[in-house]
């Protein structure tokens, strides 16, 4: 129980402090890769010794005392060494914009798309090589070979450390955008068997966005993520139940969702496509979650609506997951079999996926194949790590 606790805020803090100490190392000692490698370091000597120890008080500046030390030789191959060592303190200078640096650092152009982002949710946002890979629905070798390659290219090409400059922006946004949204969703429904959301994260994703919508406020997917962020925040409230239990979306109490914060919302992203006139993949996730949020009641949702605005996302950027989450809309729109018609077509990229197998469950039971629907649902179950989403498949095997 003393290490199950111990790793558990481990976690946590490497969540929330981890982007800011790689950040200041990377400033301070201007080599990414070191950098990466101290916070690592520190990570896994936490590891070793907070389970035997226990937690120290401070643990963020726990680890960057450790990060400090391991610093040691690196800085003393520099003359000015004892100026930057007397600089390497907790809590790091704040500076906020810090993780935003370092986060186009990672989103550099002379690295591939997938070796950016899985980088950067690596380096900047704390989370595993497990998680990463939940993300990208890959294997977990695939991420740890991207991560290592791309520490490699930004050291061999020396990239910068900073934001670029203005006439750079629109062509590393999409990657930073990425980013976010990635750890946003790891956030709001965690990938992991630890915890079924982590809010942290999910506050990191808006301020990260916020960030960004100060940085560049005429572009719309910027505008448009933010509003999908604050969108989903908004029912944050009525998404889990006393026990902890995840509630669906056509089960939740409506009363319980943050009404202004909707409103606000989705004000955001109509000026965002009332003056832009510009659509793109955020704004249309974001106008799709709006189409949930402003129905008065499940029975009210514009399903129709919900359709032309899944096939113009899937016009743009064409997924086997987003051509999942459209069969859904299908079930409610056109009925259970055109919809478990729609799926027949995604079996082989989505195998893996929970999701998938939960939705296909879904609909089998519609339709009355019970035998067929407990055993997508138990697919499901032993693809699914979240406990939330566990607690809801058990739940439903159970009433079978």
């Amino acid at each position: 129980m003393h290490e199950e606790m111990s790793r558990e805020v481990l976690a946590r803090v490497v969540r929330e402090h981890a982007g800011r100490l790689a950040a200041s190392l990377v400033s301070l000692l201007g080599d990414f890769s070191a950098a990466e490698d101290l916070v690592q370091d520190a990570v896994e000597t936490a590891l070793r010794r907070w389970p035997v120890e226990g937690v120290p008080e401070r643990p963020d500046a726990w680890l960057s005392t450790v990060a400090r030390r391991r610093g040691l030789d690196v800085l003393r191959r520099e003359s000015n060494y004892r100026a930057k060592l007397a600089r390497l303190t907790w809590p790091a200078p704040a500076a906020p914009d810090d993780r935003l640096r370092l986060i186009f650092t990672c989103c550099h152009p002379a690295l591939s798309r997938a070796a950016q982002i899985a980088l950067t949710l690596r380096v900047v946002c704390g989370l595993s090589t497990t998680q990463i890979a939940a993300a990208f629905v890959v294997p977990e070798s695939t991420v740890a070979q991207r991560i290592t390659r791309a520490k490699r290219k930004i050291g061999e090409a020396g990239i910068p450390y900073r934001v670029p400059p203005q006439e750079e922006l629109p062509e590393r946004l999409g990657e930073v955008l990425a980013v976010i949204y990635l750890l946003f969703n790891e956030g709001y429904l965690s990938s992991t068997a630890e915890q079924a959301q982590a809010r942290d994260l999910v506050d990191d994703a808006e301020w990260l966005a916020s960030l960004l919508a100060n940085l560049v406020p005429k572009d719309p997917e910027v505008a448009g993520l933010l509003a999908l962020i604050r969108l989903h925040r908004a029912r944050g409230g009525a998404r889990f139940d006393a026990d902890g239990r995840l509630v669906l979306l056509a089960d939740q109490d409506r009363s319980l969702w943050d009404r202004r914060a909707i409103e606000d919302a989705t004000a955001l992203l109509t000026r965002a496509a009332r003056v832009h006139r510009r659509p793109g993949p955020y704004q249309l996730q974001a106008a799709i979650v709006a189409c949930h949020a402003e129905a008065e009641t499940f029975a009210d949702t514009d399903w129709a609506q919900i359709l032309v605005l899944y096939d113009m996302l899937l016009h743009l950027t064409p997924s086997p997951v987003t051509r999942l989450h459209r069969a859904i809309a299908v079930r409610y729109a056109r009925g259970v079999e055109a919809a478990l018609a729609e799926l027949k077509e995604l079996g082989d990229a989505l195998e893996r996926y929970p999701l998938f197998h939960a939705t296909q469950a879904e609909l089998l039971r519609g339709l009355g194949r019970r035998e067929e629907a407990r055993r997508a649902d138990e697919r499901a179950l032993e693809l699914i790590a979240n406990p939330a989403q566990q607690a809801l498949l058990e739940q439903r095997l159970a009433w079978d």
